[in-house]
């Protein structure tokens, strides 16, 4: 009696280099797309807000008014 042989070479990435190939490739572009679309999105939530309102010394301006 022989052992029955089973045949998943179609089933398996590593006797099909075609497949395998594709499949990191694909793996690739969404790694890609996502440390981008995640460094865009960091960027706009600590983007910059405007110029705050800082108090300065009137002795300090270009014109300087002294008291």
């Amino acid at each position: 009696m022989q052992p029955e042989f089973i045949d998943n070479k179609h089933k398996d990435f590593a006797h099909n280099w075609v497949t395998l190939s594709r499949f990191l490739f694909f793996c690739q572009i969404f790694l890609l797309a996502a440390f981008i679309l995640g460094g865009c999105y960091g960027m706009y939530t600590h983007r910059y807000k405007g110029k705050p309102q800082v108090a300065v010394p009137e002795n300090t301006l270009y014109n300087p008014v002294y008291k």
